[in-house]
């Protein structure tokens, strides 16, 4: 188990490291073709839609042969198969960087979001089911941590390949360079897939007949913890996304930092997202007293070490953040402060968020650019959050569940766009534009209340589950 659990988190990585890269690449093809705000989160868009568009062809897929891929060859060969989609989809940064073609660039993307849905379908409950039900959610998280290292290791390595490194980056754009690091990532890809293909990681177990099924009688989707949670992923992967797109913008107009030197902020926005995982997962490590308070703090410092060695190794002066502990001090106070429980890590988180953003608005400075990275603190446990809740209780409706949960991460691409377009100097404006962060995590804090109302008016007690290894 340990060994398949060690191959699949390298999917894990893969995501977040493309993910991140995006934000390095937005920046890139916008000075370089003159496009607009808006135009520019296209790159988010497209990436993010594709995670959709993947989901509904399975669907269709199914529908059509009358067979569940999965389920008929396998978790290891689908997950090939998704990584093979997603190695086709690297070939095309040849011609988009030869051609400085901002169409091929997206077209790219989308087939490597492609490959990425199916990879999500499958990677995510096969992470729980290697293993006992009760910590499933714990393999979860720490294939997140692995996801968040490639979220800070991407966006350095994009900008080493188009700038250089340290004091020999060279300010002048050189978008050739971009297809470098994503053709070693379809390599990778098309390595990755044949071992996937060749293990043995069997396929989803058969539906449990006597499963607890809660009744609804509009189906699962009409369930209020189900639809409502569906708006919640599509709200939380706006704001985190959107966030991170709209920041190095931001960070050019009102901070004067250049186009070469935004690497490490978006570096250090997404690896938040690991200090808040790790932060998190510190509860999960079976320790008690003393031990586990230690480790509430020795994990996230761990995980802001992890950051301040790349940035220091890409040749960035990385010790100019550390007055970011600040930041994660507040983090992990707040994290203790939850006792784990879901409903109230959310609801905290949230409000943390929207206060974060409004700060920044408001603030100059550092205390501004300090305020907007935050927000990769209080995202950083929110994907959990939401899953849980939106699941909980649903027996043998949570396959169906869960699926249209993944569908909803086409919200960090329409989010981006619609804070792209809003950033318009004739609309709100850049720096106003991050209202619209505000509003999600608003939404986020009311499902949160909503949500937990529901599962206690059902005998659910969220403090349990949390410390049954439900989050």
């Amino acid at each position: 188990m340990r060994k398949h659990f060690a191959i699949l988190v390298s999917v894990f990585f893969f995501w977040g490291f493309v993910a991140a890269s995006n934000d390095i690449l937005i920046p890139v093809f916008q000075s370089k073709l003159s496009l607009e705000q808006w135009q520019s989160q296209m790159i988010s868009f497209i990436f993010y839609v594709a995670y959709t568009v993947g989901a509904l062809g399975y669907l269709l897929l199914t529908r059509l042969w009358g067979k569940d891929l999965v389920a008929t060859v396998g978790y290891g060969k689908s997950l090939g198969i998704g990584l093979w989609i997603s190695a086709l989809g690297t070939l095309l940064f040849i011609p988009a960087a030869n051609q400085a073609s901002f169409p091929l660039l997206l077209a790219g993307l989308l087939v490597v979001g492609l490959g990425f849905s199916l990879q999500q379908t499958v990677a995510n409950p096969l992470a729980i089911a290697l293993g006992t039900p009760e910590t499933g959610s714990q393999r979860l998280s720490m294939a997140g941590g692995v996801n968040n290292l490639g979220t800070t290791l991407g966006p350095l390595v994009v900008s080493i390949a188009i700038f250089g490194i340290g004091a020999n980056a060279n300010t002048a754009l050189d978008i050739e360079a971009v297809k470098l690091p994503y053709l070693a990532l379809g390599a990778l890809f098309t390595l990755f897939g044949f071992i996937f293909w060749k293990s043995d990681f069997g396929g989803p177990a058969a539906e449990d007949a006597d499963a607890v099924q809660v009744e609804a009688p509009s189906g699962t989707l009409g369930m209020t913890q189900v639809w409502m949670g569906m708006i919640a992923i599509f709200v939380y992967v706006g704001v985190e996304v959107s966030t991170a797109s709209n920041l190095p913008a931001y960070l050019e107009k009102f901070q004067g930092v250049a186009l070469h030197e935004i690497a490490p902020y978006v570096s250090l926005y997404w690896a938040s997202l690991m200090i808040g995982r790790w932060t998190a997962a510190s509860g999960a490590m079976g320790l008690s007293g003393t031990a586990r308070q230690a480790m509430r703090w020795v994990m996230p410092l761990a995980a802001f070490g992890v950051f301040l060695a790349v940035n220091t190794a890409a040749g960035h002066n990385a010790v100019a953040f550390l007055p970011y502990l600040a930041a994660i001090a507040l983090l992990t106070l707040l994290d203790w402060s939850t006792k784990g429980n879901p409903a109230r890590q959310l609801l905290y988180y949230s409000v943390a968020g929207a206060a974060a953003l409004i700060l920044g608005m408001n603030a100059e400075g550092p205390l501004a650019i300090y305020a907007f990275l935050s927000v990769g603190l209080f995202a950083s446990t929110l994907w959990p959050c939401i899953f849980t809740l939106a699941i909980t209780g649903l027996g043998g409706r949570t396959p169906q569940a869960s699926n249209a949960l993944i569908m909803m991460i086409m919200g960090g691409g329409i989010v981006s766009l619609l804070q792209g377009y809003l950033a318009d100097d004739a609309l709100l404006g850049l720096r106003q534009s991050f209202w619209v962060g505000v509003a999600c995590f608003a939404y986020l804090a009311f499902y949160a209340v909503t949500v937990s109302r529901v599962l206690k008016s059902r005998g659910v007690d969220l403090d349990q589950l949390a410390a049954e290894g439900g989050h």
